[in-house]
């Protein structure tokens, strides 16, 4: 058995520790409502770029997002609880599962990083693909409106992009090329000449892929400031079941 001078220079360690975790596991618990919010935020900012393309690695990014937020919310209760009960294989458990999140974070931040450019070529794809069989009514061709009416374009690289489709032969170009659609008459919308002074000449490409690098952008370096916050985490855990384990040890 240890002497009680040490035991008691133990406790304070171990308070102080619980403290620090508590505080932790509170501030973890809120970036998980963030990473969920910023998720959400991004499944709805994005809809009309990731509805584009059929890949489901690419569209189902901000799920991924929404589903680590959630994770991260319960065990960071679970962190919680975990230290006010100062239970060590729960504390390990705990440092266990912030070592897992946090490496699954950095691989799905480099990765995004380092595919950024075939990203960058897909989307290209999809959005030239859309555009050739945009028919008014499906939920590329309503993707495709929503992009142009948002960022004030048409087309992939100008407004003439239209002139090969299926549907500006028989219509002409889309609304959501119009700067006013009161000024948009059918017979304008058939000419790309009479079109020219009424509809946006700038194309959607560049423009919808400086929105999807800013808003990733910040979708990444949030994540990645959360991951290496775990570090934090991961550290208390592990000295606290250490201490804890060692006072119960002292105590024998």
């Amino acid at each position: 058995m240890s002497p009680p001078s040490r035991r008691l220079q133990t406790k304070p360690v171990i308070t102080c520790l619980k403290t620090f975790l508590i505080s932790y596991s509170l501030i973890f618990w809120v970036t998980g409502v963030i990473l969920l919010a910023v998720g959400v935020w991004g499944k709805v900012s994005l809809e009309a770029y990731f509805s584009l393309d059929a890949d489901e690695s690419t569209t189902n990014a901000p799920y991924v997002l929404i589903g680590t937020g959630a994770t991260i919310v319960i065990f960071g209760l679970f962190g919680c609880f975990a230290t006010c009960r100062g239970s060590p294989w729960m504390l390990k458990l705990y440092a266990m599962f912030l070592t897992l999140v946090f490496l699954a974070e950095l691989i799905a931040g480099v990765s995004g990083f380092v595919f950024r450019h075939e990203i960058k070529a897909k989307l290209d794809t999809a959005y030239n693909r859309a555009v050739k069989s945009y028919n008014g009514t499906d939920s590329s061709s309503s993707a495709v409106d929503a992009i142009q009416m948002t960022l004030h374009c048409c087309g992939v690289t100008e407004y003439t992009d239209w002139n090969t489709t299926d549907y500006f032969k028989e219509k002409g170009l889309p609304t959501s090329c119009c700067i006013d659609t009161s000024n948009c008459q059918p017979d304008i919308l058939k000419d790309l000449d009479k079109a020219k002074a009424e509809v946006y000449n700038r194309g959607c490409f560049s423009l919808m892929t400086g929105v999807m690098e800013a808003n990733l952008g910040i979708i990444a370096g949030i994540s990645f400031g959360i991951a290496f916050f775990q570090l934090i985490g991961i550290f208390l855990s592990c000295c606290l079941s250490r201490y804890i384990t060692n006072n119960q040890y002292e105590m024998v």
